[in-house]
C-alpha cells in the first residue's frame, strides 16, 4: 500500500514541480496506478492540445483586432478625405457662382463707364464751347446742344451712375453673403438668424435659378415665421443649407429633362416655423423629379446617389445627415412622391437668446 502512495505522490511532485505541460507521469505496472497514470497523461495531452489551440486562437485574434485597427483607422482616414473632397466640392460650386456673379457685374460695370466717359467728355466740350462763344452767337451753341442731345445726356448720365451704385451694392451684397455663409470667423457654437443664412445661401445660388436654355426661371417662395436666434454651427449649417437646395434645384433640371417642356413651371419653397416640440424647423420642397420609395431609405446614405457618374459624391445628403443629427442633435427627413417632388423637413433644437 505504501509504495501505491509513493508512486502516486512521484505523479504529483512530477507536475507539481513542473509547471508545463511536457512532462509525463510514469507508467511503471499494469495495474490501478499504472491506469491511472495513462489516463493522467492523456488529460495532461488534451490540456497541452487546449493550451495550443488557445494560444493559436489568441494569436489570430490579435491579429485580426490589428487588422480591424488598421482598416478603421484606413476608413477614418477616407472618411476624412471624403468630406474634405465634398467640402471642397461644395466650395467649387460656391466659387463658381461667386465668379459668375461678379463677372457679370464686372462686365456691367465696364459696359457703362465707356458711355459715361463719353457723356463726361461731350459736357467738358459744351461748357468749353458755352465759355468761348456766350454771350454771342448763340444759335451756334443750341446747334451743338442739339447735336449732342443735351437734355438726354443730362438724364441719362443721372441713370448710369444710378446702374453703377446698384452693380457695386450688389458686388457688396455678394462678398457678404458669401462671408455669411462661409462663418470662417465664426467657426464655435454661437447664436444665429438662420433666416440670414437662407438668404446668403440663395444669393450664392441665384445664377443656378435663373432661367436656361432648356428650363424657365426657378421660382422661390418664401414663407418665413418668427425665428428667434439659434445657437448652432453656422458654417456647418449653412454647408447644409447648401447642399439641400443645392439637391433641390438637381432635381428640378432632372425634371426639365425628362419633362422637357421649356414652359414647365419651376418652384422651390421654403418654410420656417417653430414647431409643437419648440425646435426650429426649415421645410425645403421642390416639384422636380421625386423619389421612389425604395431609394428614399438610402438617400443619407455616404456614396448613396441618383445622379449621373460624375455629377456627385453621394456624400452631400449624408454629411448633412450627420451635420443635423449628430452635431447639432436634430432631425432631417424627407417625404417624396415620384413625379411630383421632394420635402426636406430639417429640425434642430432652439436655444433662444433674450437681450440683455
Amino acid at each position: 500500500m505504501s509504495s501505491i502512495f509513493w508512486r502516486i505522490g512521484s505523479i504529483d511532485t512530477t507536475f507539481g514541480t513542473h509547471s508545463n505541460l511536457e512532462h509525463r507521469a510514469p507508467v511503471l505496472t499494469d495495474d490501478e496506478v499504472g491506469r491511472l497514470a495513462d489516463q493522467f497523461n492523456e488529460m495532461v495531452e488534451q490540456l497541452k492540445r487546449s493550451r495550443n489551440q488557445s494560444e493559436a486562437y489568441s494569436r489570430s485574434l490579435e491579429e485580426q483586432t490589428q487588422a480591424l485597427q488598421a482598416a478603421l483607422q484606413e476608413v477614418r482616414t477616407t472618411q476624412a478625405q471624403l468630406i474634405q473632397s465634398e467640402k471642397m466640392s461644395s466650395l467649387g460650386q460656391l466659387v463658381a457662382g461667386v465668379a459668375h456673379e461678379i463677372n457679370n457685374l464686372v462686365n456691367f460695370i465696364y459696359g457703362n463707364l465707356k458711355p459715361l466717359e463719353n457723356y463726361v467728355q461731350d459736357l467738358i466740350t459744351i461748357v468749353q464751347a458755352y465759355q468761348r462763344l456766350y454771350p454771342q452767337n448763340l444759335p451756334e451753341l443750341q446747334a451743338m446742344l442739339d447735336a449732342i442731345e443735351f437734355d438726354y445726356l443730362i438724364k441719362d448720365v443721372v441713370e448710369v451712375l444710378t446702374s453703377i451704385n446698384a452693380g457695386a451694392e450688389r458686388i457688396r451684397a455678394i462678398v457678404l453673403s458669401l462671408r455669411n455663409f462661409s462663418r470662417l470667423d465664426e467657426a464655435e457654437y454661437k447664436a444665429v438668424d438662420l433666416h440670414e443664412g437662407i438668404e446668403s445661401t440663395l444669393l450664392l445660388l441665384q445664377h443656378r435659378l435663373q432661367a436656361t436654355e432648356t428650363r424657365s426661371e426657378i421660382q422661390v417662395h418664401k414663407s418665413y415665421g418668427d425665428l428667434p436666434l439659434v445657437e448652432c454651427y453656422a458654417g456647418q449649417i449653412n454647408q447644409v443649407l447648401m447642399n439641400l437646395l443645392s439637391n433641390a434645384i438637381d432635381a428640378i433640371e432632372a425634371a426639365n429633362q425628362t419633362i422637357r417642356r421649356k414652359n414647365r413651371s419651376n418652384r422651390i419653397s421654403i418654410q420656417t416655423s417653430v414647431n409643437v416640440n419648440r425646435a426650429i424647423e426649415i421645410r425645403i420642397a421642390d416639384n422636380g423629379i421625386g423619389i421612389s420609395e425604395d431609394l428614399r431609405s438610402r438617400i443619407f446614405d455616404p456614396f448613396f446617389t441618383t445622379k449621373p457618374v460624375g455629377a456627385g459624391t453621394g456624400l452631400g445628403l449624408a454629411i448633412s445627415y450627420q451635420i443635423v443629427t449628430g452635431n447639432h442633435r436634430g432631425k432631417l427627413l424627407c417625404d417624396s412622391t415620384p413625379g411630383e417632388g421632394t420635402q426636406l423637413i430639417l429640425e434642430i433644437p432652439a436655444k433662444v437668446v433674450h437681450d440683455c
